[in-house]
């Protein structure tokens, strides 16, 4: 298979001969031998790369969730690399002033909490408005894209980590959002997409025959990647969700609980995929950094049965009855609202976890999978 860099490259620069590049992208923007996309612009006869521009944890990905990054010039290349996560996640006239059309390279994990397919859109929304061309090259969805989990974010819970009414594992490529948000969300820029070759839906990204590099920090591999749209839900409560230690959203635990115990009720379930091992860990940041938690790790046994949203709340529905009294949904006070709801896109499922109720919120999200399904047809590229 070939991804939209090495498409591009092979087939289409010289339609932009003689134009002003920008590139979003980081670490991830590589080609197929894992030159990064930013030498292979820098250093095309062709090409007349301009500007770059950073999202969350910065174009070379050194910065943790949710820290500010400054614009700066990259040293590589001395090209000005302006922030698409600092004083602004959306880029103003003078960022977009360098450039004629805006290229999008990055890796997105498919869940719709994680924030570079919201970098895209506010990219897309600037560009539509100063006149700009917006050109994704596509890359796999590395948990697949036949499934589809989840609710829709609800227009009182949209945020960064759910921009629109998509659910939490949406079955997309970049270039497909891309689509969808041109065509269902009224993002009317002047779009193009280069598409992969040899792609399809049902490959996971261990199965693509490309390098995994991580998107962010705790993104370790394709394990926690499946599981992240059920287990990211862990970050809107006082547990860790494994932040701090070598198996982010796999390990969920927390001082208070009894892992050998938590572990026996949660494969008291049979769920299927999954496996639960009891586990010790002590995270070195973030939540209870530096203390003992015990808890669970995670274990898929069978990616494509797995259902990520399903084991996270079933996970979330234990501890709570089991710790009634130490378990909570943390509350923010500088924004007055609870993250957990945002993660969401709600504000009932706090409350079907709490009355062991997740299955009745489940059938409703396999509604709103079904017509997301149907929505999302045609902008399938593959």
């Amino acid at each position: 298979m070939k991804i939209g860099l090495d498409v591009f490259l092979e087939k289409y620069t010289q339609d932009y001969k003689g134009k002003r590049i920008g590139l979003v992208t980081n670490m991830t923007g590589v080609n197929q031998r894992l030159t990064p996309t930013i030498d292979l612009f820098h250093e095309h006869p062709d090409l007349q790369l301009t500007a770059l521009y950073g999202p969350e944890h910065g174009i070379r990905g050194d910065a943790k969730e949710g820290e500010k990054v400054e614009s700066s010039v990259d040293p590589y290349t001395n090209v000005p690399v302006y922030s698409l996560y600092g004083a602004s996640k959306k880029p103003s006239k003078e960022m977009l002033d360098p450039v004629d059309v805006v290229f999008f390279d990055l890796q997105d994990i498919g869940a719709r909490y994680y924030t570079y397919i919201y970098t895209m859109a506010y990219m897309m929304e600037t560009c539509a408005e100063y006149g700009k061309q917006f050109v994704v090259l596509d890359r796999p969805n590395p948990i697949s894209g036949a499934a589809v989990e989840g609710n829709f974010v609800e227009e009182a819970h949209r945020s960064f980590v759910g921009l629109y009414p998509i659910p939490n594992r949406h079955g997309l490529t970049v270039g497909e959002m891309a689509l969808l948000y041109k065509h269902e969300f009224g993002i009317d820029c002047d779009l193009a997409v280069i598409p992969m070759e040899g792609w399809n839906r049902e490959l996971y990204y261990d199965e693509t025959g490309l390098f995994w590099v991580p998107p962010s920090p705790n993104t370790t591999g394709i394990d926690m990647a499946v599981l992240y749209p059920g287990t990211c839900l862990v970050e809107g409560t006082n547990l860790s969700e494994g932040r701090g230690t070598t198996r982010p959203f796999e390990y969920v635990g927390a001082p208070f609980i009894d892992g050998y115990r938590l572990a026996r009720a949660f494969n008291g379930k049979m769920l299927p995929g999954v496996l639960a091992r009891a586990v010790s860990f002590m995270p070195t940041y973030q939540k209870h950094k530096d203390t003992v938690c015990e808890g669970v790790q995670l274990h898929v046994t069978d990616r494509r049965a797995l259902h990520s949203l399903r084991t996270g709340l079933t996970l979330l529905e234990l501890i709570a009855e089991m710790y009634p009294n130490d378990f909570h949904f943390v509350f923010y006070e500088p924004t007055q609202r609870y993250m957990f709801n945002l993660l969401s896109g709600t504000d009932r499922l706090q409350n079907y976890i709490l009355n062991g109720e997740g299955n009745v919120f489940l059938e409703q999200c396999e509604k709103h999978a079904e017509a997301f399904k149907i929505q999302r047809k045609p902008y399938l590229l593959y």
